[in-house]
């Protein structure tokens, strides 16, 4: 992958895997060209299937955007942000980086439930 793009300049993944929190959601946007599509999933099948095998990890779907727009959205569930930052950081992930299509850009981030009344639980 060419490039990680953090959705929050100002946060980027780096600095949010030093934090301890439990659970942790993985959200991270996927862009890239049409002709990359079917090399990324492949790719990322690839890199599921490791994080599947990674103490703390819970589950993970894929999502495409509709209509013409290469764009996909990973959500992924994770015990804690030291199982995400230990499968993240593992050398056999870091090198699967380069698997991915030149034109693909991931943005990702980590987030917690927020409970609020009435509506959702946290």
């Amino acid at each position: 992958m060419s490039l990680l793009r953090p959705l929050d300049p100002a946060f980027p993944i780096e600095r949010q895997i030093a934090i301890d929190a439990s659970p942790v959601v993985l959200v991270n946007v996927f862009t890239l060209d049409r002709a990359d599509e079917q090399p990324f999933l492949e790719a990322w099948q690839d890199d599921a299937a490791f994080m599947k095998r990674q103490p703390g990890f819970i589950s993970t779907q894929l999502h495409r955007a509709i209509g013409e727009s290469p764009t996909y959205l990973n959500y992924a569930v994770w015990e804690a942000t030291a199982d995400f930052r230990a499968a993240f950081s593992h050398p056999e992930f870091r090198a699967k980086l380069s698997s991915y299509p030149s034109s693909a850009v991931a943005s990702p981030h980590l987030f917690q439930k927020v409970a609020v009344p009435v509506i959702c639980v946290g």
